[in-house]
């Protein structure tokens, strides 16, 4: 008959309490995790201080080909301003019948305003529009010599932002034109097409572009990261020999592909606001040759700042994690 030993039980029991003691609690792993990932933060920065020059070259190649397709879309943006407000230039004139009331005009007015494809109804009576007439056409003494007003009543239909569209802009000329109030609609619908047409190949040529500099970036990182890798071939093998894992050999040139790609970031937005405030001069003399508003060009926002800047430290990390993912495999020791 087995009898139970209340010292053995005891011992069994102590020596679990003392293992769970020995094991390490979720805090102090996730905190032993931090730590060991910063040393490496800082330990890779270290490694690229020592070559400022070969960084600061290879960063700034990468920063050139950042900065041509973010300047190429800073530059669409704002020619986009300089051709005009989009609502200024999607705007309708409707020109009512001379007979048409004021009543008539008012009623029109409140049906327009209750489209959802329409934002803004402004009305301009025939004595508002004669006197701007006047004083922007140069002929104010002789249209004085006129026995009555020429010029009809005016609303000026703003299309929506959600109905801007040429194709949607022809479908509202529909409706517009059935309006029993209105003698004549007026816009002119090729230029809008024509404008929307190479703002759209602006687009693509910059989503292009910036593809194919954004493969030259991995490239880049990607062979930079080849050659770090080979640099310190032996000492992977030896880490490998006293039991160095794979993710612990590449922590440090994920994070160096990281500073690379902070680096590129900052000097493509340094590269772009530059080109920014050269060009600002000729074309404020451009917009002066259309209007008497001078336009000038800002610095880079800051939401276009950040997207360049998290886009070099993606692509840094994306070079580095194919590099490293394809040439530490071809090392082990032997």
């Amino acid at each position: 008959m087995a009898t139970h030993n209340p010292d053995h039980s005891t011992t069994n029991n102590g020596a679990a309490v003392q293992l769970r003691q020995l094991k390490p609690s979720f805090s102090s792993r996730v905190k032993e995790f931090f730590i060991r990932h910063l040393q490496v933060f800082f330990y890779s920065l270290g490694l690229l201080s020592r070559s400022p020059f070969a960084t600061l070259m290879t960063a700034s190649a990468l920063g050139i080909a950042l900065a041509l397709p973010a300047g190429l879309y800073v530059i669409l943006d704002h020619a986009r301003q300089l051709s005009g407000d989009m609502d200024s230039i999607n705007q309708i004139s409707l020109f009512m019948k001379k007979e048409a009331s004021n009543e008539a005009i008012q009623a029109t007015k409140e049906k327009l305003d209750r489209l959802p494809e329409i934002a803004q109804v402004k009305y301009i009576n025939r004595t508002t529009a004669l006197q701007e007439f006047q004083k922007n056409s140069g002929f104010g003494d002789a249209l004085k010599a006129l026995k009555e007003n020429p010029l009809p009543d005016l609303l000026i239909v703003y299309p929506s932002l959600t109905h801007s569209a040429p194709e949607q802009i022809k479908a509202l000329l529909v409706i517009l034109k059935k309006l029993n109030s209105v003698e004549r609609v007026q816009l002119d619908i090729q230029w809008l097409q024509r404008l929307h047409a190479i703002i759209n190949i602006g687009q693509r040529g910059v989503l292009i572009i910036g593809s194919l500099l954004a493969l030259a970036v991995l490239l880049i990182v990607g062979n930079t990261i080849r050659l770090a890798i080979e640099n310190r071939r032996s000492e992977i093998i030896v880490t490998k020999l006293i039991g160095g894992t794979d993710s612990f050999i590449r922590r440090p040139f994920l994070y160096t592909g990281f500073w690379y790609g902070l680096l590129s970031g900052l000097i493509a937005v340094l590269l772009v606001n530059i080109s920014l405030i050269i060009m600002n001069d000729p074309l404020a003399h451009l917009s002066s040759l259309y209007n008497n508003n001078l336009f000038s060009l800002g610095l880079m926002g800051v939401d276009i700042s950040s997207t360049l800047l998290l886009s070099g430290c993606f692509l840094g990390l994306l070079g580095a994690r194919i590099a490293v993912g394809k040439h530490l495999k071809d090392i082990e020791p032997k």
